[in-house]
């Protein structure tokens, strides 16, 4: 089992964006892991394993977004006052810009490097729903990085 741990935190991390929040969604995963553990098959534990973690992470994002408070910015000043940026700095607002959905989709899939099939499993999702909502969650990177103003 801990054979994934480095890959789920590395996951829920990245989504969340918050150490202290993915350790606890990933050790709620683990948890649920272990009490099932007679049920779930050791091929299968890795799956059960994100599917899970995943589960924990929307539930968390869904607790947490009922107290967010949205900052209002004047347009000029969130352009003008944006510090020079690396692209790693640019790809991370780009994915924070999906929606849990789509974000969650792409890093399964280009920074993880799971099959469709297996992201179906994880997210619950059919392999042809995998495949149009990760081309779209594309769509809207490439847009967001080709943005001069973005890149700035």
């Amino acid at each position: 089992m801990n054979l994934y741990a480095d890959n789920v935190y590395r996951f829920i991390v990245k989504n969340l964006r918050h150490e202290e929040d993915a350790r606890d969604v990933v050790q709620t995963a683990f948890e649920k892991l272990w009490r099932s553990r007679d049920e779930v098959d050791n091929g299968k534990c890795k799956s059960f394993l994100f599917t899970v973690a995943y589960n924990c992470m929307i539930d968390h994002l869904r607790k947490v977004k009922r107290v967010y408070l949205k900052e209002e910015f004047r347009e000029e000043a969130r352009i003008s006052d944006r510090p020079h940026n690396n692209t790693r700095q640019i790809l991370e607002r780009a994915l924070a810009k999906l929606s849990e959905t789509q974000r969650s989709l792409v890093l399964l899939k280009d920074y993880e490097g799971y099959s469709y099939g297996e992201i179906g499993q994880i997210m619950n999702l059919s392999e042809s729903q995998v495949k149009v909502y990760l081309h779209r969650a594309r769509l809207q990177l490439k847009d967001y990085i080709v943005k001069v103003e973005n890149v700035i």
